[in-house]
């Protein structure tokens, strides 16, 4: 449910927007000559603010103005801009940077120039090699020259960052043993504090850290502080976390102590490897600093590499980079997927009571705004639903349970044909951000869910379908696409709309002598394509990072190849950066079923994460549905296109010669192959083009990449044992990798 302070920060923006729209603006002349100077095209300021180019021209040439509540928003980028590109008879010197020092002096530093905003663009530019020893030359301590942000660098920016003077040294700093903070761009500001609650004090006070929220209605980002083995030693902080069942200190350490007497808090999960200090909001001023404390493993190896274990200006650049392309990161990177869905979404915004004249919180439209409970089948076991159903340690069936997973199948090895007997290799290919993909343009449920009996089956609908999709029958050498296990169904079980759908394209496109005729289900009537924001953002980053590392879209397939070999290699900090966004897509979908945490934890109770309108069991069925059914759907337009003999009519049966994989798990696919490469599996159409339907290499979210290639018969052999060869295709365990 909203806070009081969610409310009261809404009507403190719309009363700010009241106040800019009786403001004057810019002449139309100085509106042009900010926007150029920005390198900003009218079509990005008028996608920022939702109105047509026309529009943007009209404001620019004096011929119309913007209306509320445009106007604001235009008047706020000016404002920025103008800060940010003074004009010319009025640039002023740079000043100098005060940082307090020791009994009340103040030694400064001198920036080359004013810096620039704290882009993606701008920090992946900036990005330092992580590959440089621990003990090498820390940066000088000054501001980087200034650099001119051009046309790219514009697009790739978040426009609120770009615009907001008070984030000017970017959205985190790196604290270090000596007293330096390193922030994005070779920045190093001196912090002459001692203490946790000095830092917050002196990051409050001096530090232009932040960054802008990312939606209107939302909140911007709290500055972050990474604190390092050295500034651990320094702050009084243990170099170990001991109790690392809680993962915090103890209520009697005396950092935790000095925090409480200078009238700071700490949020529930205490001062651990992620800590939050604050006090609580003064008007619309917010009093909050994140720490990240490394030596306490803050950063999982899992999804950031070796990142905690390089030099602070790397962490910096690393850090930086993620939080300008994604967001500042404040947990787990699967913490910062959920929190990104609800930065980009927010639940609410003020809105004026009409009866009592006051500003009031309402629900965001296309936005989750409330918590809800499950549809039973959508429930997982420990649910307070389940057990009030279901006796304890009650195993559900499928009709008792919508079972949506990701692929785990393997072919019975007795159904190798000859043919495939004698290829030589086993190649693996893999969807790029599998779940990401599936969450485009998915409408998803909104609302609590409504129980139908027999309910005339609508793919528009979300929801949870009782259904028996049994008769629908395929190539015994295919997985069935309705089960996790890729066996058949044995009945009637619960299925998430996008499988629904799937068999309902199976039967109409093939002629199967099937009907879909739902016994009952859970339909959520208020819906809508609640993740695209969340894609978007994430799809942008993923590709950015990627071109970082020199694969970019529209190479050749051999090219596109020979640059994923050695992507990784070219440069780890930002190799470090693409982990961490994949593992923010998988861990974020994760996270809208999260299961109780801690030994406190009773059967039968409700547990914390229940209260989030982010706790959508549902939705994270919906896009694994999806991507299942997305999996599916390429490996049997790749089975037809490669068999010679026409499709059959009313049923799913394929020819000998039709490429088939040997196993699945989850986006990772294995085929038999004459040859090593992928080029070597994948079909193609007389002109060298990928066949229609089928997979194709690439870089975007959605097409593939080589996975790994083994000789045929070691694939084999893990197949009689009973082994998924895709789990260990790349010579590794793929799970471990985080694939």
């Amino acid at each position: 449910m909203p806070s009081d302070d969610d409310a009261l920060f809404g009507a403190v923006d719309a009363l700010l927007e009241e106040v800019a729209s009786r403001e004057p603006l810019p002449a139309p002349a100085e509106r042009k000559r900010l926007r150029e100077a920005a390198g900003l095209s009218q079509e990005q300021v008028a996608g920022v603010l939702q109105v047509r180019r026309e529009a943007v021209s009209g404001w620019e040439a004096g011929r119309t103005e913007p209306r509320a509540p445009k106007r604001a928003a235009y008047a706020r980028l000016l404002e920025g801009l103008a800060a940010r590109y003074p004009a010319p008879e009025a640039e002023p010197t740079a000043p100098d940077v005060a940082v307090p020092g020791p009994g009340g002096t103040q030694p400064a530093r001198r920036p080359a120039a004013a810096p620039a905003p704290p882009d993606a663009a701008r920090s992946a530019a900036a990005l330092p090699s992580p590959s440089r020893p621990a003990g090498g030359t820390a940066p000088a301590r000054s501001h980087a020259p200034r650099r001119t942000v051009g046309p790219e660098d514009a697009r790739r920016a978040s426009a609120a960052s770009a615009v907001d003077a008070g984030f000017a040294y970017g959205p985190l700093g790196v604290l270090d043993g000596d007293g330096s903070v390193y922030c994005l761009d070779g920045l190093v500001l001196d912090c002459p504090a001692g203490t946790v609650v000095e830092v917050v004090e002196w990051v409050l006070s001096e530090a232009k850290l932040g960054a802008a929220r990312l939606h209107r209605a939302g909140r911007d980002a709290d500055p972050l502080i990474v604190v390092t083995a050295a500034a651990a030693e320094r702050l009084g902080l243990p170099a170990v976390l001991e109790d690392r069942r809680s993962l915090r200190l103890p209520q009697s350490h005396a950092v935790v102590k000095q925090i409480a007497k200078a009238g700071w808090k700490l949020t529930k999960r205490g001062f651990g490897p992620w800590a939050r200090v604050y006090r609580p909001a003064d008007g619309d001023r917010r009093q909050c600093v994140q720490f990240a404390v490394l030596p306490w493993d803050a950063l999982d190896t899992r999804s950031w590499g070796d990142t905690a274990l390089l030099p602070a200006p790397d962490v910096a650049a690393v850090l930086g980079t993620y939080a300008c392309r994604v967001i500042t990161p404040r947990g787990s990177t699967a913490v910062c997927g959920l929190e990104l869905m609800t930065a980009l979404r927010p639940p609410t915004r003020a809105v004026r009571d009409e009866a009592s004249g006051t500003w009031v919180p309402g629900p965001v439209p296309g936005s989750l705004y409330e918590a809800v409970d499950p549809a039973p089948p959508e429930a997982p076991a420990e649910h307070p639903i389940v057990a009030g159903l279901y006796p304890r340690h009650h195993r559900r069936t499928a009709d008792q349970v919508l079972d949506e997973e990701a692929f785990d199948w393997i072919r019975e090895p007795e159904l190798l044909t000859g043919a495939e007997c004698a290829r030589r290799f086993a190649v693996g290919i893999d969807v790029n951000t599998a779940f990401l993909a599936a969450a485009n343009r998915l409408v998803v449920g909104l609302s609590a869910p409504v129980h139908v009996k027999k309910p005339a089956f609508d793919k528009k609908v979300p929801g949870a379908w009782l259904v028996d999709l049994s008769g629908i029958e395929f190539d015994p050498r295919l997985p069935n696409p309705f089960t996790p296990h890729g066996k058949r169904p044995g009945g009637p079980a619960w299925y998430a709309t996008p499988t629904v759908a799937y068999a309902a394209e199976l039967v109409a496109a093939y002629g199967l002598p099937v009907s879909i005729e739902p016994v009952e289900a859970w339909l959520r009537p208020e819906s809508g394509p609640y993740l695209d924001p969340w894609y978007k953002r994430l799809s942008e980053a993923y590709r950015a990072t990627m071109a970082d590392l020199g694969v970019v879209a529209g190479m050749g397939d051999a090219e596109f190849l020979t640059a994923m070999a050695t992507h990784r290699q070219a440069d780890p900090g930002k190799a470090a950066v693409l982990s961490a966004i994949k593992a923010t897509v998988k861990g974020g979908i994760g996270k809208l079923r999260e299961r109780p945490q801690g030994a406190g934890y009773r059967a039968g109770e409700r547990w914390p994460a229940l209260e989030r309108p982010t706790w959508r069991p549902d939705i994270r069925a919906a896009v694994i549905s999806t991507a299942r059914v997305n999996m599916h759907r390429k490996i049997l337009k790749t089975a037809l296109a490669t068999q010679h003999a026409p499709a059959p009519t009313g049923h799913l049966g394929l020819g000998d010669d039709a490429l088939v994989p040997l196993a699945l798990l989850s986006d990772c696919a294995v085929y038999p192959s004459d040859g090593p490469s992928p080029l070597d599996v994948l079909p193609c159409t007389p002109d060298g083009k990928p066949e229609p339907g089928t997979f194709r290499l690439g870089v975007s979210p959605g097409m593939v990449k080589h996975e790994g290639t083994q000789d045929l018969m070691w694939a084999v052999r893990m197949l009689e044992a009973g082994h998924n060869p895709a789990q260990h295709i790349k010579g590794t365990d793929a799970a471990i990798e985080g694939e």
